[in-house]
């Protein structure tokens, strides 16, 4: 079985919402990354299956966006940091909206997820998504520990963030 072949398997047919979300993009030249678990399967060692898709897209292109996809048809809805868009599967695509990521796709790199070619915030701001996500305490408890276990696999792969990390991660992330 494929890393494609078993996303899909896990997300009862995600892998063409996927493939659809990313050809909605790249054909409408909108720069955009994947942001958050899907980035993190990029850069760690390991990749775990995710049902979440979360991606971000310049500020100016957010309706024009959310128009594409609709017309692709994903169904929409709004809430206050996101759009989140479903298709014919189990996988929650979200169009983060805040301005902490905004000058991720500038910065982002083409990478090989479950077997889908896509855009992947950089390596540092895959980390620092990371460490946003874990620090609100608004999150909830089990978010929080997976966004933990994501810095650390992080650390694990790319030693050098280390000295990113702040002396609160680095009292709950081993060294590398």
């Amino acid at each position: 079985m494929t890393a494609k072949q078993f996303y899909d398997w896990q997300t009862s047919g995600g892998t063409d919402d996927v493939m659809r979300l990313v050809d909605v993009l790249e054909r409408s030249d909108v720069a955009w990354c994947a942001i958050r678990g899907i980035a993190v399967n990029h850069w760690a060692k390991e990749p775990m299956v995710t049902q979440d898709v979360d991606f971000v897209v310049s500020s100016d292109a957010i309706e024009r966006t959310v128009s594409l996809l609709e017309e692709a048809g994903f169904h929409s809805e709004r809430f206050e940091w996101s759009i989140n868009f479903t298709g014919r599967s189990v996988v929650s695509i979200q169009l983060r909206t805040e301005d902490f990521y905004r000058d991720f796709p500038s910065r982002s790199v083409a990478a090989d997820v479950h077997g889908i070619l896509l855009r992947v915030a950089s390596l540092e701001d895959t980390l620092s998504g990371k460490i946003k996500a874990w620090s609100d305490p608004r999150r909830r408890q089990s978010k929080r520990i997976k966004d933990l276990a994501d810095i650390a696999r992080l650390v694990e792969a790319h030693p050098q963030l280390w000295e990113l990390l702040s002396s609160d991660l680095k009292k709950q992330v081993e060294p590398p």
